[in-house]
């Protein structure tokens, strides 16, 4: 279908003052980790694999390559060809990649957006912790403090739940009352999704920057995992939240090849079970864990959100030239 633009849509949604800001903004990003010895690198925002995980759609495109005609997946972030680096002995890097997610359109989303990446071997997650507000503070100096919140501490202290132990049904009542959806056939990720976006989140991040640790097992994605003060097996990850809005999702990256070619097949068949198309799976990644990627701990920052947040301004599309819908 093609659509009718209107007579001014062909101008930028940012003003050129907002587009050299975040011209500074993005060059003091570059400052930051060059004072720290950071590569910056390059990688393809294409690539023959896309993303399997369950909760994001990939967008992929039909091309003629040497193989012959073949499927290409438009990469919903840069971090498999970046880990591609890592096992070949690159040492930390970063990367300001453009990054494409179907079906993302909102104040704070975009099906084309930047997405800011780097991994440094031989980091603990603590150590990258610190160095994400860091960066955050460079580009926001009035942030207002740190502090780390348990995801299980977040859910007791809010709804009087345990994510972890409470009966899978009270937590479907809890989330369909919250939600007012029908929840009884979904299960306890989806209803911990469901009250942690509703709920929990729009507390987080009022009063200085907060960081989320602890997450189920279950949504380690490409983390490893790691067992708790409580006995609980838990995600070794975090996520960074400023001003109610979600801004990192950091790993203490998974290394281990077999359990990495099993998570993606684990998530293709979630998505069969959503009814979601199967995605190729990365086979050069699993053979570059399998030659030895250094252990050590990565980030994906989503930086026209934090510009939004550092510019004071009401939703991502006043900071990009050309959002989706005037693209």
């Amino acid at each position: 279908m093609t659509v009718t633009p209107s007579p001014d849509d062909w101008q930028p949604s940012a003003t050129r003052e907002t587009l050299r800001q975040r011209a500074r903004l993005l060059a003091a990003v570059r400052a930051f980790f060059a004072a720290r010895d950071v590569l910056e690198v390059e990688t393809p925002i294409l690539g023959h694999a896309g993303s399997t995980d369950p909760h994001l759609d990939s967008l992929s495109l039909s091309a003629t390559t040497p193989a012959g005609r073949e499927t290409l997946w438009l990469q919903t972030s840069p971090e498999f060809h970046m880990k591609r680096l890592l096992a070949a002995g690159s040492g930390p890097i970063f990367q300001l990649a453009r990054s494409f997610r179907d079906g993302e359109v909102g104040r704070r989303h975009n099906i084309e957006f930047t997405m800011l990446e780097w991994y440094r071997p031989g980091f603990s997650l603590a150590a990258l912790i610190d160095e994400c507000e860091a960066l955050i503070r460079a580009l926001m100096p009035a942030a207002g403090p740190a502090r780390r919140r348990r995801y299980r501490e977040l859910f007791r202290e809010a709804l009087a739940l345990d994510p972890f132990t409470s009966p899978l049904a009270e937590l479907q009542r809890v989330a369909g009352e919250r939600g007012g959806l029908d929840m009884s056939d979904s299960d306890r990720d989806g209803c911990l999704d469901l009250l942690m976006s509703l709920v929990i989140e729009p507390t987080l991040g009022q009063d200085g920057i907060d960081v989320v640790v602890d997450y189920p097992a279950s949504q380690a994605a490409l983390a490893r995992k790691r067992v708790d003060e409580e006995g609980t097996e838990v995600a070794s990850r975090f996520e960074i939240y400023l001003q109610g809005i979600e801004l990192a999702n950091g790993y203490d990256e998974l290394t281990d090849a077999r359990e990495q070619a099993a998570r993606f097949q684990d998530d293709n068949r979630q998505r069969a079970a959503l009814h979601k198309p199967v995605v190729d799976v990365d086979c050069r990644l699993v053979a570059a864990l399998a030659h030895g990627m250094p252990a050590g701990s990565g980030v994906a920052l989503g930086i026209d959100r934090l510009i939004q947040l550092a510019l004071g301004k009401a939703s991502i599309a006043e900071v990009m030239a050309f959002p989706t819908p005037r693209c």
